[in-house]
């Protein structure tokens, strides 16, 4: 049950939308145990983004969300295949990426938790 969201600056159209939605589908599985059947994701885009001070080139912040722990290489190998899709569909330069990683004990799903 993971969650991934995004907030980035620059406008994404719907084409781009979707290929970022088909690479993070493929990029959660580097969580073992994740897949895209769980996965949920939510892309906010035109925000307004300052980093290093300024706003002179897009920007984008992540959170991913799982139920359960990882690894630290798990993890790893899941930040350079974010900030690699970031940069090839979003054209965000993997230095103006950060990623968040947070592991939840508790989650909500089809009226209870588990």
């Amino acid at each position: 049950m993971p969650y991934i969201g995004i907030k980035v600056s620059s406008e994404v159209s719907a084409e781009k939308e979707l290929a970022l939605k088909s690479a993070l589908g493929q990029i959660i599985t580097k969580i073992p145990g994740k897949s895209e059947s769980g996965l949920m994701i939510c892309i906010d885009d035109g925000q307004k983004m300052y980093f290093r001070g300024n706003n002179d080139a897009p920007s984008a912040y992540a959170e991913v969300k799982i139920y359960g722990k990882s690894t630290p290489e798990a993890y790893g190998n899941m930040t350079a295949a974010m900030c690699e899709a970031f940069e090839t569909i979003l054209g965000v330069p993997q230095d103006r990426t950060y990623i968040k990683y947070e592991e939840c004990y508790i989650w909500g799903w089809n009226g209870k938790n588990i």
